[in-house]
């Protein structure tokens, strides 16, 4: 009797790790290069940070707790320190001179009960950002990213200084010497920053030429199925054309199987929460999606091109303004996507709102008793007038 022959332990598995690794690959969010990583930090930045699993939700009714619920409700629990104590008695900074005279349209909740985070004073804010900031760097990705910016600030720094010429003492013979001190940590500071350019650019090049694909492929063979991916993967930012029109309650937890599937991404779990003001964001229009990839794509291809002139040719024979030139194009492209990234972060994030967390509702409940209202936006500011609605009020 012959033995079958040994596929070795787990073999079978094989091929089913290997499917559902590329089925990840296909869905999963591009990893952030730091000029995209800061447009989306900046777009979270304009309202409070909240932990992780600590924001307030909506009922399976779709009715929000109000402040004061959650006031009582942790007012049983536990008792408020002094320092809280103290911060509930400070006023919220405003620039409206009579705060108690603000229209009820722009202070009031939305009608499921939800109201923007409020904004704290400065030195409780700064507080709170210092604390965020320390968990943020005690993580992985946290450390990494901070190391790596404090590096791109250090040498693009240094390298700023040199073409000043702001240490004369490096200008022997002269400053333009090939030899000279300046010239010689003018190259080194360009194969370090060459090297930290290479960490996004290589690092993500897998996900950003995944998107670019999937761009392609509804440009040019019309295949709706590559945006709808893509607006899974950006889902943060990116709204599909239709999407506004949907129900408030329609979440990843509840897709009913009437939704037109060309106003939901793909896979379908990708979908946008429910709004929590009950508003969903328009339509975000395609060409920006189609310039933030491209611009993430080029800033790859510029890198590509910097790493062949700095690592394929010598200081002696390599012309200087090549350097200036590709360095120029990575980073401004990569910026001016991340800057886009943010825009549009920011702007549905002010639509559709922010978690509160009950700390934010017992402000809000307190604040509310003392008579300070708070403007329901998520910059807690008074909304500026239209230039229409002004002229009608001076005629």
């Amino acid at each position: 009797m012959d033995n079958p022959p040994y596929s070795g332990r787990g073999g079978s598995k094989t091929p089913s790790l290997v499917q559902r690794l590329s089925e990840e690959f296909e869905t999963s969010r591009v990893p952030e290069g730091f000029m995209a990583f800061s447009g989306d930090l900046a777009s979270t930045l304009v309202a409070p940070h909240i932990p992780r699993g600590g924001g307030r939700t909506a009922s399976p009714s779709g009715e929000f707790p109000t402040a004061e619920q959650v006031a009582l409700e942790n007012e049983t629990k536990r008792v408020p320190s002094s320092d809280e104590q103290t911060i509930a008695a400070e006023p919220v900074e405003s620039t409206d001179k009579h705060p108690t005279r603000r229209p009820l349209e722009h202070t009031r909740s939305f009608d499921n009960g939800y109201h923007f985070p409020p904004k704290y004073p400065k030195s409780e804010a700064t507080k709170q950002a210092l604390k965020s900031f320390w968990k943020f760097f005690t993580t992985p990705m946290g450390f990494f990213w901070t190391i790596y910016g404090l590096n791109i600030v250090a040498w693009g720094g240094m390298l700023f200084l040199l073409l000043c010429n702001a240490a004369p003492a490096m200008c022997y013979p002269t400053c333009d010497d090939i030899d000279s001190p300046r010239r010689k940590w003018v190259e080194w500071d360009s194969q370090v920053l060459t090297g930290l350019f290479c960490v996004t650019a290589f690092g993500l090049a897998p996900w950003r030429f995944r998107d670019w694909y999937y761009l392609l492929k509804y440009r040019i063979m019309g295949d709706f199925d590559g945006l709808r991916r893509l607006a899974g993967i950006h889902r943060s930012w990116f709204r599909l054309k239709g999407s506004e029109e949907l129900a408030v309650d329609v979440g990843p937890e509840n897709i009913p199987e009437g939704v037109p599937r060309e106003v939901i991404p793909t896979p379908e779990k990708n979908i946008p929460n429910a709004p929590l003001t009950g508003t969903r964001a328009p339509a975000t229009a395609v060409w920006k999606l189609d310039f933030v990839i491209w611009s993430m794509v080029m800033n790859t291809f510029a890198q590509c091109g910097l790493c062949g002139v700095m690592w394929g040719m010598n200081r002696f024979d390599r012309p200087s303004w090549v350097t200036g030139f590709l360095v120029a194009i990575a980073c401004i492209i990569a910026m001016v996507g991340g800057y886009v990234m943010f825009l549009e972060g920011k702007k549905v994030k002010s639509i559709e709102g922010v978690p509160c967390n009950d700390r934010d509702l017992e402000r809000l409940a307190r604040d509310k008793e003392m008579g300070i209202p708070h403007w329901n936006n998520i910059k807690d500011k008074k909304p500026k007038e239209k230039k229409k609605v002004k002229d009608v009020e001076k005629a």
